[in-house]
C-alpha cells in the first residue's frame, strides 16, 4: 500500500522539487510579485508574505500538470507502475485527464499553504523562517502538511480513501516533504529547512 500511495503522489512530489528549482531562476526572480501585492493589513503585517508569489503559484500548477503528464505516460508503460496508481482507479490514463488531474493537485497544493503564511503573518514569523520553541515545532509539522492536506483531498475526489489511508497520505507526505527539504538544503537549493 506504501507503494502504491508513492506512485500515486509522485507527480507531486516531482512537480515540488521542479518548482522548487525554478524560483532560483533569474525568470522567477524578474516576476517574482506577491500574491497580496504588498499589502499590508491593520496589524500591520503582509497577508501572506513576500514568498506567496503570483508566478510560483502558478509554476506549481504548471510543473504538476507536466509531471502529471509524464507520469501517465510512465504508469502506462512500466509493468511495474501499471494498476499500482490509485488515480487511475476511476480515471483514464491519458494527457486530457492527466493535465487537468496535475492542473488540480498543484492548485490544492498552492491554495492549501495560503492559510499557513496568511496566520505566521499574524504572529509576525517571517517569511521562510521559522519560529522557535513549541510555536516553531508547531509551523514546522504544518508547513510540512498543509499543501499534502489538500492534495490528499483532492485525491479523494478519484479515490475512495478510508480515514487511515487518508492520515497515512498525510505522514507519507510530511515525511518525504521533509526528507527532500533536507536534501535540497545539502545541495544548497533551500536556505533553510
Amino acid at each position: 500500500m506504501i507503494v502504491d500511495m508513492y506512485i500515486t503522489l509522485m507527480s507531486v512530489i516531482l512537480a515540488g522539487i521542479m518548482n522548487m528549482l525554478f524560483t532560483k531562476t533569474k525568470f522567477y526572480s524578474k516576476y517574482r510579485y506577491p500574491i497580496d501585492g504588498g499589502k499590508k493589513i491593520k496589524d500591520g503585517q503582509y497577508i501572506f508574505g513576500e514568498n506567496k508569489t503570483w508566478i510560483g503559484f502558478f509554476s506549481m500548477i504548471f510543473f504538476n500538470a507536466l509531471a502529471q503528464i509524464i507520469w501517465g505516460v510512465l504508469c502506462l508503460n512500466i509493468d511495474f507502475l501499471k494498476g499500482k496508481n490509485y488515480i487511475y482507479t476511476s480515471v483514464e490514463n491519458n494527457f486530457f485527464n492527466n493535465a487537468i488531474i496535475g492542473a488540480v493537485l498543484g492548485l490544492a497544493y498552492v491554495v492549501f499553504e495560503l492559510p499557513n503564511s496568511f496566520i505566521k503573518r499574524r504572529l509576525k514569523i517571517k517569511p521562510g523562517k521559522t519560529a522557535k520553541g513549541i510555536k516553531g515545532m508547531i509551523f514546522f509539522l504544518i508547513d510540512q502538511i498543509d499543501s499534502i492536506i489538500g492534495v490528499t483531498l483532492v485525491l479523494c475526489i478519484w479515490y475512495k480513501m478510508t480515514a487511515f489511508q487518508f492520515l497515512l497520505f498525510v505522514f507519507l507526505g510530511a515525511i518525504t516533504h521533509i526528507v527532500i527539504n533536507l536534501f535540497l538544503y545539502y545541495i544548497k537549493i533551500r536556505k533553510n529547512i
